[in-house]
């Protein structure tokens, strides 16, 4: 092996002055050289990223993403794998690990300026989480001098940019840092985070650095079993040998052992190519990096809007499958007395889902409630079994293949515009003159949709609108949340 590199760290002292380090917000230092300056093409570009990366972005929770720094021509595509993966998902904060390449220090500094700013506008950071974090270790520390001139930290921002709304940023440089030290910033995050289910984890890195190709191709690979068998530890030590090497081998170990505290259950790669292959030139003694996209992550990515007690749940559910079984065999309606559920009596927006084998069997609801909520799923179960235009009529001898689904609805709002929906917790009904149509929230986990690719097929398939339609000014969007259980939870 020509070069033995666990983080590559390039260290140069560099000075600034006094009032570079005070500035309200950091200016962008790499705009026009890692990525463009121009604020449209700089959205173009990555929004182009994004529309390439071809990903089924339902994936469940995810708690971190790992992505590459380098120049946007060489991992932008790349990187745009793991941002699709959290594209207008509700992250409030980001915490963004990354390993200094040009200032030498030991431990953890932490960006506590106003913010960054890049040509798409400032990004401020999140003081509150940043203040929980300071004053427990020595080792972590204020230091927005360690930042300047650092481009492992700013590429990651126009992602963001382009994929989230509204949020804050932790900015966190590692310098030399064993893997105690490791262990004690991620007790330290994992403290300061607390209960919070609005925080990913920005873990910059890239992967093998080598005058050869075929060494990087060779140390990615056994790098990328590592990484997928989540060990923070047994990665750590590997990097240590020189056996792995990641460019950023501290910030994803750290990622790691946090994500793990937080119920990370399994990292994934989504992509995984160098720069030998970016640009098409193979050949011995050319100067080959490594990029990956991967998140880590566990559990469910639908954001939990719980109206009723596990009771309450098998209640409405017991009555969606008496009432369709006893329509079937007795052509009409059962028979419910309101004041035997006093808890179900809410006049609430419902949908009742039929599943066979994994595959929708029939669907219809009410997204306004009109009638006491027991009722509604009496109504609306029977209405899914033999009436949805779309089936036929389910026969008694499938009940005992079908799942059911029941979705209850909270009150719709309107949308200002479609920046207001976030996917996977909004459902949307879209309204044009006496036309419109609704996707349930967990469409758009079930399809992987992009936000675009959901609205374009609300229109043309729930509303028969034109697929764009939504961007018109006579299109009203409402949202709603849905508290969604079945019968097979």
């Amino acid at each position: 092996m020509r070069i033995k590199i666990a983080g590559l760290f390039l260290f140069v002292i560099l000075s600034l002055s006094p009032a570079a380090l005070h500035a309200e917000f950091k200016q962008s230092f790499f705009a026009g050289s890692f990525y463009p300056d121009d604020p449209e093409r700089l959205k173009q570009t990555v929004d182009v990223f994004l529309s390439a990366a071809d990903l089924n972005t339902s994936r469940g929770r995810v708690l971190a993403i790992i992505s590459p720094h380098a120049g946007y021509d060489y991992s932008g595509p790349t990187a745009a794998y793991s941002y699709k993966l959290i594209k207008d998902k509700p992250y409030k904060t980001v915490v963004i690990l990354a390993c200094s390449h040009r200032v030498y220090f030991e431990g953890a500094r932490v960006y506590d300026g106003e913010g960054v700013r890049t040509p798409l506008g400032e990004v401020p950071v999140d003081n509150d989480l940043i203040s929980a974090l300071l004053g427990k270790d020595e080792g972590v520390i204020a230091g927005e001098q360690a930042f300047g001139g650092e481009h492992s930290i700013e590429v990651q921002l126009p992602f963001l940019q382009r994929t989230l709304k509204d949020f804050r940023i932790v900015p966190i440089l590692l310098g030399k840092m064993d893997l105690s030290g490791c262990r004690r910033l991620a007790a330290l995050l994992k403290e300061a985070i607390g209960g919070r289910d609005d925080v990913l984890l920005v873990l910059s890195s890239d992967m093998c650095h080598s005058y050869d190709y075929e060494e990087t191709a060779a140390v990615d690979k056994v790098t990328l079993e590592a990484m997928e068998r989540a060990n923070p530890e047994e990665l750590y030590n590997g990097l240590e040998r020189g056996t792995f090497q990641l460019c950023g081998g501290t910030a994803v170990v750290t990622g790691m052992l946090l994500a793990r505290e937080m119920g990370g259950e399994k990292t994934e790669i989504l992509k995984h190519t160098d720069s030998a292959e970016v640009t098409g030139v193979r050949q011995k003694g050319k100067w080959t990096v490594g990029y990956c996209a991967a998140f880590i992550g566990g559990g469910d990515n639908r954001r939990e809007e719980t109206m009723f007690t596990r009771e309450q749940k098998k209640e409405l559910l017991r009555i969606a499958r008496d009432s369709i079984v006893f329509f079937l065999e007795k052509g009409k309606k059962l028979q419910l007395k309101e004041e035997n559920y006093p808890s179900l009596r809410g006049k609430l927006g419902a949908f009742v889902t039929l599943r066979k084998a994994g595959q929708l069997r029939g669907c219809i609801g009410n997204m306004v409630g009109v009638q006491p909520l027991c009722l509604t799923i009496r109504d609306m179960a029977v209405e899914a079994a033999v009436n949805d235009p779309r089936f036929v009529a389910v026969e008694a001898g499938e009940m005992k293949d079908i799942v059911i689904e029941i979705s209850v609805l909270s009150p719709l709002e309107k949308a200002a515009s479609a920046d207001d929906i976030v996917m996977g917790t909004h459902g949307v009904m879209i309204r044009n003159g006496f036309r419109s149509g609704v996707f349930l929230p967990q469409v758009a986990v079930e399809t992987g949709w992009s936000k675009e690719e959901f609205l374009s097929e609300l229109c043309r398939q729930k509303a028969g609108l034109p697929a764009d339609a939504w961007k018109s000014s006579d299109t009203d969007l409402y949202i709603f949340t849905a508290d969604v259980f079945s019968e097979d939870e």
